[in-house]
């Protein structure tokens, strides 16, 4: 049994899945995480591992993930592979009929969204070829594009004067909101909005469907004493299963087709060709061959989703310092990004909906000598928090002003390796233990692993502490020195995890997180 999964079945994919994402029913988040890829890989940062698909490593994505970044409404768009504007280049055209017995030319592809036929000039101005000066002389292969188009006419148009043969469609402008968050190397926006009524692609979108359905009639054999010469004919039918299209054909100086222009577009049509006995034109010792060239659904520009293949999706989230909630930490390393799918707020089955959120344990530590403490970065640190009973924590961060230690939990700290076999002697056992201010018999607050031990502060509570009359953002809520993070590990779906070359956080910078999820 042959079956195909269509591409429109890809395109509807992506678009339910932007709609999803800006359900208010829905929290989708981007994460960062792993900060210590080099116990993973040796050579992680110069070959990054493919990211595993099963439950397993999507405990261990939780257990190293770092923050979170909320997906909004305006950060997610359907995306087309790019395509910029070169002259000298020969484009494909658009065609109804691309298959693999019938390829694009001259880029030889299979199927219209493989093939060369769009354009984004300087302006950040999308266009569609209709024409690429495709004729007998040049064996259909096209010719150069010289010209690049910048109208912005609701109809399709040569680009300049130089002769080229193009003939362009112009379809949307790129908004500078759009450029900066979901322009990439590889992708360029579509509009979100392009079937919202009163939206600024009103008038593309209705063009469509009331100047003409109909644009190109191209000629694939010229003919042969086409009666006299040099004569021009007009209102020439095109048959078919539509209605009201015609063309304009001009015969040359040799008595063959030189030209034939769509003078009325007409509807309906799924398929066509000239009549020429209905046209008065002679039909000559050889008859011309035309190929009526049928648009999408609708015309061009009625749904460019279809048009260009929009069958990818780009969500875009911005990690930046923010001093009033610092919960994208600094001074370390994070080697994995994602998207998880309604997580959930700690201690809560409620789906999150902070805009950021940490994924980290944090303690406000005191002591003498904290505020010159260090503590190695990815290094470990201890509480005994009952007799025989000791939570170890790997270290992201620490302030030495505020005393705030931030730091991770995973299953190498209970006995495990990170490619979950078993550590045959584990120092601490195989029990993990939260660090916390409520104490078993034989616990105590101190924190060791650092320059020095200190102890968690127990009298802190609260999301800001004043020093020296300035008021410090901790970025999570703190009761009894002890913040938990702010997202409960393992809820929601992770649904696209990549894998990366570590990257280092620091204070004056931002990290802006494309990820592209091809459907």
């Amino acid at each position: 049994m042959a079956a195909i999964i269509t591409d429109q079945l890809r395109i509807l994919n992506a678009s339910n899945f932007v709609a999803g994402v800006q359900s208010s029913t829905n929290s989708y988040y981007a994460f960062i995480g792993l900060p210590n890829a080099g116990d993973y890989q040796s050579n992680w940062d110069s070959n990054p591992p493919s990211p595993k698909d099963n439950l397993n490593e999507s405990n261990d994505y939780w257990d190293t993930m770092l923050a979170l970044k909320k997906i909004n409404t305006s950060d997610i768009s359907q995306v087309v592979r790019k395509s910029v504007w070169s002259s000298g280049l020969t484009y494909d055209m658009w065609r109804n009929d691309i298959s693999r017995d019938n390829p694009s030319l001259p880029s030889g592809s299979f199927d219209v969204y493989s093939a060369n036929y769009y354009v984004m000039n300087a302006d950040f101005r999308v266009y569609i070829c209709l024409y690429n000066n495709a004729n007998p002389e040049n064996n259909f292969q096209g010719g150069p594009s010289i010209d690049e188009p910048g109208f912005t006419d609701l109809e399709p148009r040569a680009a300049g004067s130089s002769g080229d043969g193009y003939i362009w469609k112009y379809l949307y402008t790129i908004k500078p909101s759009q450029a900066i968050k979901f322009d990439s190397t590889e992708y360029m926006p579509v509009p979100t909005d392009w079937n919202t009524v009163g939206s600024d692609n009103d008038a593309v979108r209705n063009n469509a469907s009331t100047s003409g359905q109909l644009k190109i009639v191209t000629i694939r054999n010229r003919g042969v004493g086409l009666g006299t010469a040099n004569v021009t004919y007009t209102r020439v039918p095109i048959d078919g299963d539509g209605e009201g299209a015609e063309a304009t054909v001009v015969v040359n100086n040799d008595s063959k087709v030189e030209s034939v222009t769509v003078s009325s577009g007409g509807s309906g049509y799924t398929f066509g060709t000239l009549n020429l006995q209905r046209g008065g034109v002679p039909t000559g010792s050889t008859s011309p061959v035309f190929n009526v060239i049928v648009p999408p659904n609708g015309g061009h520009g009625y749904d460019i989703y279809r048009e260009l293949g929009a069958y990818n999706v780009l969500s875009y989230a911005r990690f930046e310092n923010d001093t009033e909630n610092p919960d994208f930490v600094t001074g370390n390393e994070f080697a994995r990004v994602g998207l998880v799918e309604n997580p959930e707020a700690f201690g809560s089955e409620q789906v999150l909906s902070l805009d950021k959120a940490s994924a980290l344990t944090a303690l406000r530590l005191s002591g003498i000598g904290y505020s010159s403490a260090s503590f190695e970065r990815d290094g470990y640190v201890t509480q005994t928090v009952g007799l025989g009973s000791t939570a170890v924590g790997r270290v992201i961060s620490y302030d030495q002003t505020t005393g705030v230690l931030k730091l991770w939990q995973d299953k190498t700290n209970s006995g495990f390796n990170s490619d979950g076999t078993l550590n045959s002697g584990p120092v601490f056992g195989f029990q993990a233990f939260d660090f916390t201010p409520n104490l078993l018999d034989g616990g105590s607050v101190d924190i060791t692993g650092g320059s020095v031990i200190l102890g968690i502060d127990t009298s802190f509570s609260g999301v800001s502490t004043v020093i020296n009359n300035r008021t410090y953002y901790l970025g999570q809520s703190f009761t009894d020195g002890v913040a938990q993070p702010e997202v409960k590990k393992y809820s929601g779906n992770t649904i696209f995890v990549d894998n990366r070359p570590s990257v280092t956080r620091s204070s004056s910078q931002k990290e802006d997180v494309k990820i592209i999820l091809q459907f």
